[in-house]
């Protein structure tokens, strides 16, 4: 095994794959170093002389620069690297597209909803379109799990802070997340409960929703009846009946849609669990299937490698909107646009922004980037899309859960036991996370530094994605309460 991974040619750094002694000669993928310093595991250590000022290559692009001499064998991290992230950008469309082959279909038993869309489960949903009938919610789930019929999964309410109280665009994020929640097709009956005299009225919530299926989602306004508790299960009971009509059926994957999505990273998760995810995502892509990458703070850095992958210069220009409105969000309340590592990537080995950006991207594979949807929107292309929304790792599920995703990869080398409305697999980068902490992970992305070969790896972890998907696995966060929900806010409380 070796002691260092060097992922491109170029870079000017290699990551250690345990802890580094001083005076041990590190071995690496077709290369060795002498180490001059304590590195630990997930770290970086410097592959050439830099001098102050130089650009410190990883992934063959900058990832910051040195901000003192750096000599080869040395660690390198905050001390001595500063991000080069700042203000707006300006790109150019150049298109370096890779189509992926066409592969054989694959297959996973669904529910079909009579709108067109597959559910990975068949679960009765309780939305509230306002914060105020939260502990309502909570109630109706609790006496509602004691009466479910036979073939309906559950019963879960998503509490929230929204749906009054604001104005502009917040008001519309909240509705557009909400409708996102309702149409869902892992919600084989959902109650949308409203107070009655909330900013986010019922009546808009209707017209938002269109032409919906009135047997799968009902409405319930709490000030317009007696005894809301005994109306609200009257109708969940209702719900429940015609939930149980429907059965698991085989449905190809081409209807499967997947968010990614990466939180408590560490030096290791750009070289295991994310670009495992991507080839997962390529997997997918290939044979129909859709992926949805959101996290667009954690593209800064990374732009270009994802803007050079849209399929249109349309979707380009979007993708450029995209990231620069983000930026301008940051910039808007004086905040620094580089800030985003957390004390525990720090400490995972990661430094800047962009070398934590670079090893993001990793989990949207290589096809081609078709769309890039708004906060709130639901995927409209298949294949690859771009999904707005911040790093935050509750906001950016439901986001993701919204947009239509019946199922989320979660790479994580930290650990977490975030879930959110739908199913959460969580990807460990390293092996020791995954051995401590069974209860959390749901797939060791680690051996790959034992030798696994990621073809074999691919195949299965989308081995486990049918599984779940299929109802004959569940994922380790579907064992938690995952009755919060968080929606994005950027504007005035009343």
């Amino acid at each position: 095994m070796n002691d260092v991974y060097r992922i491109h040619p170029e870079d000017s750094v290699a990551v250690a794959l345990h802890p580094l002694t001083p005076g041990d000669r590190a071995q690496g993928n077709g290369f060795s170093v002498s180490v001059r310093e304590a590195i630990p595991a997930g770290h970086k250590i410097a592959l050439c002389r830099m001098k102050s000022g130089k650009s410190v290559l990883k992934y063959g692009w900058p990832i910051g620069r040195a901000t003192k001499p750096i000599d080869p064998g040395q660690w390198v991290h905050s001390h001595n690297v500063a991000s080069g992230l700042e203000g707006l950008e300006h790109w150019r469309y150049e298109p370096q597209r890779r189509e992926l082959e066409p592969q054989p279909p694959a297959f996973f038993d669904g529910y079909r909803r009579k709108d067109g869309k597959t559910g990975v489960r068949n679960e009765l949903w309780i939305v509230p379109m306002v914060g105020c009938v939260n502990g309502l919610a909570k109630q109706l789930e609790r006496l509602a799990s004691a009466r479910l019929p036979e073939g309906v999964d559950g019963v879960f309410a998503f509490q929230h802070s929204c749906g009054c109280s604001q104005l502009g665009d917040d008001l519309k994020n909240t509705q557009k997340l909400l409708r996102g929640l309702l149409l869902h097709p892992n919600a084989g009956g959902v109650l949308a409960l409203s107070l009655g005299c909330e900013n986010n009225r019922p009546e808009d919530m209707q017209t938002l929703l269109g032409d919906y299926d009135k047997e799968r989602i009902q409405f319930l306004v709490c000030q317009d009846c007696e005894d809301e508790v005994e109306e609200g299960l009257r109708v969940l009971d209702r719900l429940g009946r015609y939930a149980a009509s429907f059965r698991r059926e085989p449905c190809p994957v081409s209807s499967l849609t997947v968010g990614l999505k990466c939180g408590g990273s560490d030096g290791l998760s750009g070289i295991t669990a994310n670009p495992l995810a991507g080839s997962f995502s390529d997997w997918l892509l290939a044979r129909g299937g859709s992926a949805l990458l959101t996290e667009v703070p954690e593209m800064f850095g990374a732009e270009q490698l994802l803007m050079n992958r849209c399929r249109t210069e349309e979707t380009f220009r979007a993708s450029l909107e995209l990231i620069n409105g983000f930026r301008e969000y940051f910039m808007r309340y004086g905040q620094p646009i580089d800030e985003n590592p957390s004390p525990g990537n720090r400490e995972g080995g990661i430094t800047t922004l962009a070398e934590k950006s670079l090893g993001c991207v990793q989990k949207s594979g290589t096809a081609p980037v078709e769309d890039v949807l708004l906060y709130g929107e639901q995927r409209r292309a298949d294949g690859l899309s771009l999904l707005q929304g911040p790093g935050n790792d509750l906001t950016a599920v439901c986001a993701l859960a919204a947009a239509g995703a019946q199922i989320i990869l979660f790479t994580t080398g930290r650990g977490t036991p975030l879930g959110c409305p739908v199913p959460t697999l969580k990807i460990s980068s390293n092996s020791p996370l995954a051995a401590k902490k069974k209860n959390w992970i749901d797939f060791d992305a680690g051996r790959l530094l034992s030798g696994s070969p990621r073809e074999e790896l691919t195949r299965e972890l989308a081995d486990l994605v049918l599984a779940v998907a299929s109802g004959r696995q569940r994922a380790k966060t579907e064992s938690f309460d995952k009755s919060e929900i968080t929606i994005f806010r950027d504007g005035v409380t009343l």
